[in-house]
């Protein structure tokens, strides 16, 4: 199994949706472009909740921003080319939302398609989600890439979440509550819980 996460937007918590998938499936993870090394890298978040190994990214940037312009501070050129997946089991996971730039003339959301992976679509369930949710939804299948399902991030939203599946004709992978304090043991109990396994075949 190798997946692509991705979300509707930036800071919505699928770095900690991938840790779960990741101890569930006991995958590797993936960050191809990490941009922003101040703080706990996504891979370093990773290997402190899943305890799975981690594939090197890329590209490592320092300033926290698109990566298209955190590598353009460094001088740098994101070569998409560069970006190919390892095999076996594996977590990939993006950068904020599908449409964010690599470079001038490549988004995150053309490199998926040239991957051609089952893709998990990351949305928050707080207001302004089915809007996001559904515009992506109907970006991913504009380019034909496999859409997997939307795993929900948050409190219990019903209403938002139904429409969204509804209309977008997607599969609901389950919803991920905000968990607090956020520990490896409690988050994969959670995980657990709140995903089934099979609905990622």
């Amino acid at each position: 199994m190798r997946f692509v996460v991705t979300g509707t937007d930036t800071n919505i918590g699928k770095t900690v949706f991938c840790a779960g998938l990741c101890g569930l499936f006991g995958a590797r993870y993936w960050k191809p472009v990490q941009a922003g090394l101040d703080g706990p890298t996504d891979s370093e978040v990773i290997a402190e909740f899943a305890g799975v190994e981690i594939v090197p990214e890329v590209y490592r940037l320092k300033l926290a921003a698109s990566p298209h312009q955190a590598a353009a501070a460094e001088g740098v050129t994101i070569d998409p080319d560069a970006l190919a997946p390892p095999d076996g089991p594996l977590v990939i996971e993006g950068a904020g939302g599908l449409m964010v730039p690599l470079n001038s003339e490549t988004l995150y959301i053309d490199v998926f398609a040239r991957w051609g992976l089952p893709l998990i679509l990351c949305a928050r369930t707080r207001l302004g989600t089915i809007n996001h949710t559904l515009l992506s939804i109907e970006a991913i299948r504009a380019r034909d890439i496999p859409l997997l399902g939307v795993a929900f991030i948050g409190d219990l939203n019903e209403e938002s979440e139904s429409v969204i599946t509804e209309i977008g004709k997607v599969k609901r992978l389950g919803r991920l509550p905000v968990i607090e304090p956020l520990t490896p043991g409690r988050l994969s109990g959670v995980f657990a819980k709140t995903f089934e396994r099979q609905d990622f075949a």
